[in-house]
């Protein structure tokens, strides 16, 4: 589900030493995935895994994964051939099975390769993202607040406030997994849902 991608990393996915001697701890603050979506640096694509390379951290080595690459939403216009992460999860290496398809943000390296950490987005195809594509884009001249305890209030009209920490919510996911906070034409900034991007709803 959407919401381990920010919650258990930032809690305990990785131990030091949890998979061998000097291995580094990996964890990730909480990010909306439109925040990944509009970085300057993330590619965003429709991605078959066809092979798996496993890497090795002893010897530097990251794990590649060999992709058909279907459809780029955002980034550079080139074909990938494959995309590369950590050689475990201490390193912060992403597991993708063979033969499924996701939806990707990965992170373009100086040497044109692409790249995929647990920090980054990476759901299966058929998740609820792929209907908010287009409006992600929309948004990214808005801010999106975390809020972790009450109280918890917008300083301005371009942001909207994240609450899946709150109590009650956490493990719900339902901000991440179902909506894009979108700029209207008077500038202020809400949440729309992913269905039709036609629900407008509170930004508290």
């Amino acid at each position: 589900m959407i919401w381990k991608m920010f919650v258990l990393p930032l809690v305990l996915l990785c131990l030091w030493g949890l998979q061998e001697e000097g291995a580094q701890a990996c964890s990730c603050f909480p990010t909306h995935p439109q925040q990944l979506y509009c970085r300057t640096d993330v590619v965003v694509i429709r991605a078959k895994v066809v092979g798996v390379m496993p890497g090795a951290q002893g010897k530097g080595r990251p794990t590649k994964y060999d992709i058909q690459h279907l459809t780029t939403f955002k980034g550079v216009k080139k074909l990938f051939a494959a995309i590369y992460t950590g050689p475990n999860s201490a390193a912060c290496g992403v597991t993708l099975a063979k033969g499924a398809e996701y939806l990707l943000m990965g992170k373009l390296q100086s040497d044109g390769s692409l790249h995929l950490s647990q920090c980054d987005f990476h759901e299966a195809w058929d998740s609820t993202q792929k209907n908010l594509l287009s409006r992600y884009a929309q948004g990214c001249g808005c801010t999106i607040k975390s809020c972790f305890s009450f109280p918890c209030c917008m300083t301005g009209p371009s942001e909207c406030l994240w609450t899946d920490f709150l109590p009650g919510k956490m493990g719900v996911g339902e901000q991440a997994q179902n909506f894009a906070c979108i700029k209207s034409s008077n500038g202020c900034c809400a949440w729309y849902r992913a269905a039709d991007g036609s629900e407008k709803v509170n930004s508290k």
